[in-house]
């Protein structure tokens, strides 16, 4: 796992690509011909950002009321999408406190959760992926009031994944290796967490993603076919990643979470994105769009992955569906003429209610409609040169 060599050489990756942000922006404003940020979203991204930056809101320890850190880490990532900086800017603050909160509360382990243990992983995945984000935005120069080093907290998160990969290449819902994993949902948050610290310049042992990546293919369920047909028959026929290796849950989110996982190791030529990306694009179209009172077209969960595939997947799929995505999005948000409170919000749906169903709800919609942007590294645009080596076994 990371070095103080390769934490080193990962500040200097770093510093690059900080350095090109600007220019990053002026890219993507040019490639917007394809319609991919209209007047509506920009405003509704604005209206959020500010709904979640009040004080009455995000608090002054910076959490939003929450002591899951992958929710607060959500709520750091909603402006890091939109180019806002730790202590720098208009939001610097709002930004800069969340991320406080997370470094304070990570353990000596590496672990980053305060919730109970069922939520290790989800929470330290999800909490990992962002600070992998902020250190490639910000140089991973970045201390918390205590004194915890951003640097030194992501070395012992990443290290922490890779001590508690199970022997089939998934991860349990708490932080403890086992011989079998749960499902993909923890495991494409792993997923995030990896290719994060991978665009940010840091190292990751290849052989835990070489598991990982055979541990997500045993969650691909064809339909009308034996799962233990030959990869040709079965690619004869519809399926789409689900939710356990025995074929359950064929939802949305389980497939967009397959596509979002061989997409982060590397696996632009899977044959299983493109059949599980049949099911994801089917169901956009279909989602009836909100009416302004909170509700996102789908829940923040599967609008997160759904969003990320799109974007990832890129070409016909990103062009055609993310304009519907996106505008299914806005219509959803609760405006301030509506209720002062809550105007800005989206609400998260599935089973988050309440203040932290509004902070998860409306992060992850101020996420899907700052993608455009570009701002972040895990949206490098393509196929990245190169991906593929450093993911083979030394």
């Amino acid at each position: 796992m990371p070095s103080t060599n390769i934490m080193k050489r990962a500040v200097v990756c770093g510093l690059l690509l900080a350095m090109s942000l600007p220019a990053s922006s002026l890219l993507a404003a040019k490639k917007n011909h394809k319609n991919e940020m209209t007047p509506e979203s920009q405003k509704a991204l604005k209206r959020g950002l500010e709904w979640l930056a009040r004080k009455e809101n995000q608090g002054p320890k910076g959490n939003w009321g929450s002591n899951d850190l992958g929710l607060v880490s959500m709520g750091a990532l909603a402006f890091l999408a939109d180019g806002h900086m730790p202590g720098r800017g208009r939001h610097g603050k709002v930004v800069d406190r969340a991320l406080n909160f997370v470094l304070k509360n990570a353990k000596p382990s590496g672990l980053l959760n305060m919730s109970n243990q069922q939520r290790d992983m989800y929470n330290h995945g999800l909490a990992t992926f962002v600070l992998g984000q902020a250190h490639g935005m910000t140089l991973g120069g970045r201390r918390s009031d205590d004194g915890k080093d951003l640097n030194t907290v992501l070395d012992k998160a990443l290290k922490l994944i890779a001590a508690t990969q199970c022997q089939d290449g998934g991860w349990a819902y708490n932080a403890q290796a086992q011989a079998r994993g749960h499902d993909l949902s923890l495991a494409v948050m792993q997923a995030k967490a990896l290719r994060s610290a991978v665009d940010s310049g840091l190292d990751v042992p290849p052989e835990v993603v070489q598991l990982a990546i055979k541990s997500v293919r045993e969650h691909y369920t064809p339909h009308g076919v034996s799962r233990s047909a030959s990869e040709e028959e079965q690619q004869r026929h519809p399926g789409a990643f689900t939710y356990g290796k025995g074929g359950g849950n064929a939802t949305m989110a389980m497939a967009s979470a397959g596509v979002v996982c061989m997409q982060e190791y590397g696996q632009y030529d899977d044959w299983r994105i493109g059949k599980s990306m049949e099911l994801v694009t089917a169901k956009i179209k279909v989602v009836p769009a909100g009416n302004h009172n909170g509700k996102l077209p789908f829940d923040a969960y599967t609008l997160m992955y759904v969003g990320q595939a799109l974007y990832q997947v890129g070409g016909k799929d990103w062009d055609e569906y993310y304009p519907i995505l996106r505008d299914k999005v806005v219509a959803g948000q609760v405006l301030a003429a509506n209720s002062p409170s809550v105007g800005g919000s989206w609400q998260a749906g599935g089973h988050v209610s309440g203040k932290p169903g509004a902070l998860y709800g409306t992060a992850v919609a101020c996420f899907v409609l700052a993608m455009p942007n570009r701002y972040l590294p895990i949206l490098q645009e393509g196929r990245i040169k190169g991906l593929q080596e450093k993911f083979k076994k030394r």
